[in-house]
């Protein structure tokens, strides 16, 4: 049996003050919202990527307030699963963020995201200001250059509104049940599909560039 997972956005202000540490002073930390399908999924890339200091998963892009699992998963509420990372904009920039991120996505697909049906688990960017607006925009006009991908691209580019952190037991979910998490992932041929549309660069190269 597949469990089942969502994915999408997150609210406004991708710059925030925040965490002590660098030398007794506080740093500035940044936000960047991504959906891709089961939230599960996402946090892995991320929490390995230097310069990222957390990642949540949750929902945006709903009509409802503070939905839960049920509701999100049963498509009646508007939301997607995404996940929200906090990261150090002097140690990794959004536009490492962007090409991970869709390297861990199928950007074809426009009806949910390998084994999981559903606009809940569709594929967007939700970007928190101008600059990320630009950034999404430059890095979809990227992907759409001839003999890149075999097909448009489906992923949507959007505002980012509310987000509701998921439940707690929806964190850090590979992490907490490792052997459930690969046996998901496996049966929903994630890893399998994004070989196929990626080659050697399928799940991000985690590099680091300091610097937006």
């Amino acid at each position: 049996m597949l469990l089942i997972c969502l994915a999408i956005g997150v609210p406004s202000g991708g710059f925030a003050a925040a965490d002590s540490g660098k030398e007794g002073g506080a740093r500035t930390v940044a936000r960047a919202i991504f959906a891709g399908g089961c939230f599960w999924c996402i946090e892995p890339p991320y929490d390995k990527l230097q310069g990222v200091i957390s990642t949540t998963s949750g929902y945006t892009g709903g009509t409802v307030a503070n939905p839960t699992y049920e509701q999100v998963s049963a498509g009646i509420t508007g939301h997607a699963e995404v996940v929200e990372v906090v990261f150090d904009p002097e140690v990794v920039n959004y536009d490492a963020l962007l090409e991970v991120f869709w390297r861990n996505i199928d950007p074809l697909d426009g009806g949910g995201q390998f084994c999981d049906r559903g606009s809940q688990y569709r594929s967007a960017i939700f970007y928190l200001d101008e600059a990320q607006k630009h950034a999404a925009e430059a890095s979809l006009e990227a992907l759409r250059s001839p003999g890149r991908l075999a097909g448009p691209i489906q992923t949507q580019l959007v505002m980012a509104t509310e987000f509701y952190p998921a439940e707690e037991y929806h964190q850090n979910y590979y992490q907490r049940n490792p052997l459930r998490y690969k046996y998901y992932r496996w049966g929903c041929g994630r890893d399998s599909r994004l070989k196929a549309l990626w080659g050697d660069e399928a799940g991000g190269k985690h590099k680091q560039a300091g610097g937006g």
